[in-house]
């Protein structure tokens, strides 16, 4: 568990504390933030579908392979 310090508007934490008792505001935030995230990702993993099926993509990617092998080498920084 970690904890983490943020910061929100202060009519928004005056609402929260009158309708959310100390012992489970982490609980009630911690819920909501992974409802959001899991949001988040689902239209990330529904955006990167889009860019694997789109067709026009693909074939410009495949003119880029072309410099797969462009003879330079990776540098370690």
């Amino acid at each position: 568990m970690q904890k983490v310090l943020l910061s929100l508007p202060d009519r928004l934490a005056e609402r929260m504390k009158a309708v959310i008792p100390p012992g489970q505001r982490s609980k009630v935030l911690a819920d909501l933030l992974e409802t959001e995230v899991k949001r988040r990702e689902e239209d990330l993993y529904q955006c990167a579908l889009g860019v694997e099926k789109d067709q026009a993509l693909g074939e410009e990617m495949k003119d880029w392979d072309v410099t797969a092998g462009d003879g330079i080498d990776d540098e370690t920084w």
